[in-house]
């Protein structure tokens, strides 16, 4: 089951949808570095006193990140990301019944370069999210290190985003009348660096954390497979081993972030830019694995739901690949 939506088609409309991707893109590459100049700029400013009262503020409440974060529906509901979901565009695809009376942990892939089919989905409501899983309210983790930013924080938790830290998954998952869901993109920021078009290699093999965590809550585990995540950007080549990798991996040690050198298209023009191209996004939810409570799960305990959640997630690939135009012969690889 997925939400249908007319396709924008006048150029107005293509343009607008142009402008929304630039603003989401320069949101990422560029808003957060806006946000720190302009909080220290202040300072030095007849308006110093924003700053202050904001850093008051900031101090007050540097733990609601991990408390769930704050949503504002008027942003989610903003039509700026209907917009964005138009461009690609992105669909959100359902095949079986979530339980609002339940909390899940959903495990998204392919990270791709800027994770936009996790974004639309789980942190607007461009996708119809609530038409088709009502009742359930949905989180998606993010690096806490992009929550010490001033401004930017806020921009961040409005839409449902919350810090990638265990008290933050603990504090969703522990709602008693249920109806939470948490979404993790389990390969991260290093596998943002072997996203490029027709790569089905998941950095999955030996990340058992949100495995463990959904034991110790007895939280359902639901994978999700974002076809078309991976075909939005190039990628500038840096096989393993190379000293591009090498480097790209040092830095992500250092910062917590990995930087790959991506392109796509301009905004004018096709030809080289870092808008990504026009190419459909399909976020399909399967369904839920059940897990048994266990306070402290032993490694066999948790490698057993482990390798059920790698064979779910091969089938829901399986399941659905050809309807996406992958090749017949191409499959999951874990690494």
């Amino acid at each position: 089951m997925k939400v249908e939506f007319a396709p924008l088609s006048t150029p107005l409309q293509r343009r607008l949808q142009t402008a929304s991707v630039v603003q989401w893109v320069f949101s990422f590459l560029g808003l957060a570095q806006c946000c720190t100049a302009a909080f220290i700029a202040l300072f030095f400013t007849r308006f110093w006193l924003v700053s202050a009262l904001y850093a008051a503020w900031w101090f007050i409440d540097r733990e609601k990140p991990s408390k769930g974060g704050r949503r504002i529906h008027a942003l989610r509901n903003s039509i700026v990301w209907r917009y964005m979901r138009d461009y690609f565009p992105i669909t959100l695809v359902k095949t079986a019944e979530l339980d609002p009376r339940q909390n899940y942990l959903m495990g998204f892939h392919p990270h791709g370069v800027l994770a936009a089919g996790a974004f639309i989905n789980f942190c607007t409501e461009a996708s119809g999210f609530s038409t088709l899983f009502p009742g359930i309210t949905p989180h998606l983790m993010m690096l806490s290190l992009w929550f010490r930013i001033p401004f930017f924080r806020d921009y961040l938790m409005s839409g449902g985003l919350v810090s990638s830290d265990k008290e933050s998954a603990s504090y969703v998952l522990q709602k008693p009348e249920g109806g939470n869901m948490l979404a993790i993109i389990v390969g991260g920021a290093q596998e943002a660096l072997d996203a490029r078009p027709g790569s089905c290699t998941l950095l999955l093999k030996n990340r058992k954390g949100f495995v463990r965590l959904a034991i110790q809550h007895g939280t359902p585990l639901v994978p999700i497979f974002s076809f078309g995540e991976n075909d939005l950007f190039e990628q500038v080549r840096n096989p393993k081993g190379s000293w591009l990798r090498q480097l790209q991996h040092r830095l992500q040690q250092i910062m917590g972030i990995s930087l790959p050198l991506f392109h796509a298209r301009g905004i004018f023009q096709y030809s080289f830019g870092l808008v990504p191209y026009r190419r459909p996004i399909y976020t399909v939810v399967g369904k839920p694995i059940p897990v048994q409570r266990r306070k402290r799960p032993s490694e066999e305990e948790v490698d057993q739901v482990h390798q059920k959640y790698l064979n779910e997630l091969c089938k829901l690939f399986e399941e659905h690949k050809a309807k996406y135009n992958i090749p017949e012969d191409r499959h999951l690889e874990f690494i």
